[in-house]
């Protein structure tokens, strides 16, 4: 693309976008449930006709987890990427839909459908803005990737896993994910530590004489344990903007009303800050577990199996790709901040790996993960047009579009 908003060749790139998102909409790709296939199929017969570079993505047991796309440019320099995911989460209860979440209608002004807002349509922008810096190859160095990830919404991130460990792939530099949202651009999170707790009791009958504490009052407490544990508040030498948080997620353990178990799972989910990490979370649990067993004495101790950790990340506004990001939203005329956000994603996960990463800016939405799922379109040229300064900006080619 080489015009701007108004001009009918601009007009006709949104056009397209649109319309590829509506195809992907109406390809179901909720994670864990749907096939990915049909929904890729539709990503790569789109790259191949426009002769864009691309490569399907596979874990280590061989499953389809993501598509990649790659434009080099003729000299060598650093590499940036675009990320969003093709798949999506499920639909929920369909009975309060007021359209097909499979739709992929354009209805006043708005793109309906799963994945419409996360991240379908960011999918197709990306893909169009792959395909723009294609036909420039001559005028820029180092290249541009688009992590298509087909395994987001499992929680397992397997396409971004699968495209950090593949030695074809060139690390980037920084990674820009497309979430939607134009008030803000996520440069920061709070990492994780999550853990399943076991707790142990002898197993007994509800009718028995003999009175016994089961597993599921011992998990009770626990969580009562874990409710009251105090927790440093934001700020500290790291000047991070928020503070750790701890929540008992899940409860698994008994059947039926006569059994009394001998054991209750807990998932655990505390949210690291640079002022309590990962080992501050996993002392914290362990001493409530202490204090439970030396409370509510039995055989076999508490047990803490960790899950999974990643450290919390924050970019300051002149890193990049934050601040290619930001100062073309600005440049624009939008009054976009940076924001610290308390839930991880992804960028938590690349932080691991050192690589820096921005999420969110795209367009306004509603039904996000919920009911009637929509985004807004009037947004949309706008949204494109500063990912492609972005885009230009990190490759040190501004003028790469002309206006």
């Amino acid at each position: 693309m080489t015009s701007g908003p108004g001009d009918s060749r601009w007009n006709e790139t949104v056009g397209s976008v649109v319309r590829l998102a509506q195809e992907l909409i109406r390809r179901p790709s909720r994670g864990g449930l749907d096939d990915y296939g049909p929904v890729v199929e539709v990503l790569e017969r789109w790259l191949t006709v426009r002769a864009v570079p691309h490569r399907r993505l596979h874990d280590p047991g061989g499953a389809l987890v993501g598509l990649l796309v790659e434009v080099a440019g003729n000299r060598p320099g650093p590499w940036w990427t675009l990320d969003a995911c093709v798949d999506t989460a499920p639909y929920g209860d369909l009975s309060r839909w007021t359209f097909p979440p499979d739709s992929g209608e354009v209805r006043d002004g708005w793109l309906l459908g799963r994945g419409a807002a996360d991240s379908k349509l960011a999918v197709s922008m990306f893909c169009h803005l792959a395909a723009d810096l294609a036909q420039h190859r001559d005028e820029f160095a180092g290249g541009l990737s688009v992590l298509l990830d087909a395994d987001e919404h499992t929680g397992h991130f397997g396409g971004v896993l699968a495209y950090l460990s593949d030695p074809g792939t060139v690390r980037p530099s920084g990674v820009i994910i497309g979430y939607p949202g134009m008030e803000e651009v996520v440069v920061g999170g709070r990492g994780l530590w999550r853990a399943t707790v076991t707790v142990h009791a002898p197993a007994g009958h509800s009718g028995s004489s003999r009175t016994v504490v089961s597993a599921v009052s011992r998990a009770a407490r626990l969580v009562g344990l874990l409710d009251a544990a105090p927790l440093p508040g934001p700020g500290g030498p790291s000047g991070f903007p928020l503070g750790p948080k701890l929540t008992v997620t899940a409860f698994h353990g008994g059947e039926g009303f006569s059994l009394t178990p001998d054991r209750v799972d807990l998932n655990v989910d505390v949210r690291t800050t640079p002022g309590f990490d990962a080992h501050a979370a996993e002392t914290l649990v362990r001493k409530a577990s202490a204090e439970l067993d030396a409370e509510l004495p039995v055989r076999v101790g508490t047990e803490i199996t960790e899950v999974a950790c990643w450290p919390p990340f924050r970019l300051g506004e002149d890193d990049q790709p934050a601040a290619a990001l930001l100062s073309a939203a600005r440049t624009a005329g939008l009054a976009v901040r940076a924001k610290t956000a308390g839930p991880s994603n992804i960028g938590n996960l690349l932080g691991v790996h050192g690589i820096p990463a921005t999420a969110g800016f795209g367009v306004p939405y509603e039904g996000l993960h919920g009911i009637d799922e929509r985004a807004s379109l009037a947004e949309l040229p706008t949204v494109y047009a500063i990912h492609q300064q972005a885009v230009a900006n990190l490759l040190n080619a501004p003028h790469l579009f002309p206006k």
